[in-house]
């Protein structure tokens, strides 16, 4: 089985910045997608930024320019770098692996337990 851990959330200032890591732990031999949604209160759970297992990333129009994702595939990490935070950043962020194998075992949609975020105005 393959666990995601999240760190680096916490509290910070609109305008500050703040990097979220993931590390991938498990006998993991292969992972293909990884990347961060966010979810607010009351709201859906949105894609942030995403890395495929190809390396083509992707970011949802509202982070553009502001998040960068950047992924170890031999770490089985995924990091994700967010500058210039706004208010409506605030979320519970959750790590995302879209396929894995570990030992004999495959599996789809792996989650993190989430990691609060808040941008103070």
């Amino acid at each position: 089985q393959v666990q995601l851990v999240e760190s680096g959330g916490g509290v910070v200032q609109a305008g500050g910045s703040l990097r979220l890591s993931c590390v991938a732990s498990g006998s993991i031999y292969s992972i293909s997608g990884m990347g961060w949604y966010r979810q607010a209160p009351g709201m859906q759970r949105e894609m942030v930024a995403f890395v495929t297992g190809r390396g083509v990333t992707n970011y949802a129009d509202a982070v553009k320019g502001r998040f960068a994702i950047s992924r170890d595939k031999g770490k089985n990490t995924v990091d994700l770098q967010m500058n210039s935070l706004k208010p409506e950043d605030t979320s519970v962020y959750f790590c995302y692996v879209d396929h894995w194998c570990a030992g004999s075992v495959c599996g789809n949609d792996k989650w993190g337990q989430g990691i609060q975020v808040t941008v103070s105005s």
